[in-house]
């Protein structure tokens, strides 16, 4: 954002011009913009969020369409499937589909209580989890997604000295750093997901059987390491690029 941008958020959300000081203050001293006015705009939708807690990037609104598409192609409502948003921080994914299509059953989950705090404002009608990845979700969760949503932590931890300090200094590492690769929480992802994804009927294709989709986003330069490991764990998988041309997601469904 530019100064323009940011003083135009910080007027929009302070109660007065005292407010603005020392919101200017705040924001001087490195404090991120969103943490500072408690809210981040995300397809439309002023989400809440707060300090401590992960912002969403305007990168995941990628996702948030792939899943949408998704949603919309698998008949999800229709069959009475869930989709899941897993790592959700405070539930952008699970927002738009509140907004967007409200019949839609959601579950989001997270490790980090304090994140789901404002995933509950964010998502009133979902079911809010908290715990490690998808063994957060109840047992009755077990092969009736449709599509399980994530933006993992994905930067490598080599890399931690290129990310601004106001994320390093004000964001949770577990929410930015994936490992070695950037791609640990991506496998364990994968791999858990071949027990909560649905297998159902889908004559509108004329396919026999077909299969829910895990959707995650990541940089594109580690796709091709998530799309093999994907294929060896039985998913067949295609990518869909980003028009920054850095972000894509990944589609892995069971073959």
């Amino acid at each position: 954002m530019f100064a323009d941008d940011e003083a135009r958020v910080l007027r929009r959300w302070a109660a007065d011009d005292r407010q603005v000081d020392e919101w200017v203050r705040r924001r001087g001293a490195g404090e991120p913009l969103e943490h500072i006015v408690g809210r981040v705009e995300f397809d439309g939708l002023d989400l809440h969020v707060g300090p401590g807690v992960f912002v969403p990037r305007r990168r995941s609104l990628l996702l948030a369409e792939v899943v949408v598409e998704q949603v919309v192609a698998d008949r999800v409502a229709e069959r009475g499937l869930l989709v899941v948003e897993a790592c959700c921080g405070v539930a952008p994914i699970g927002a738009v589909l509140g907004a967007r299509m409200p019949e839609t059953s959601v579950m989001v989950a997270d490790a980090e209580g304090r994140a789901l705090m404002y995933a509950r404002r964010n998502v009133p009608a979902a079911d809010v989890y908290e715990g490690e990845l998808l063994a957060a979700l109840p047992p009755p969760a077990r092969g009736r997604v449709a599509v399980i949503a994530a933006v993992p932590p994905y930067v490598p931890d080599s890399q931690a000295r290129l990310l601004p300090a106001e994320a390093t200094g004000h964001e949770p590492r577990r929410a930015l750093f994936g490992g070695a690769d950037g791609l640990d929480t991506v496998r364990l992802l994968l791999k858990q997901s071949l027990d909560y994804l649905a297998r159902f009927e889908d004559r509108v294709c004329g396919v026999d059987r077909t299969c829910g989709v895990v959707a995650l986003e990541m940089h594109r330069s580690q796709a091709e390491s998530a799309q093999e490991f994907a294929v060896a764990h039985g998913y067949r998988t295609s990518v869909v690029l980003g028009d920054d041309g850095q972000t894509v997601v990944l589609l892995a469904r069971i073959v």
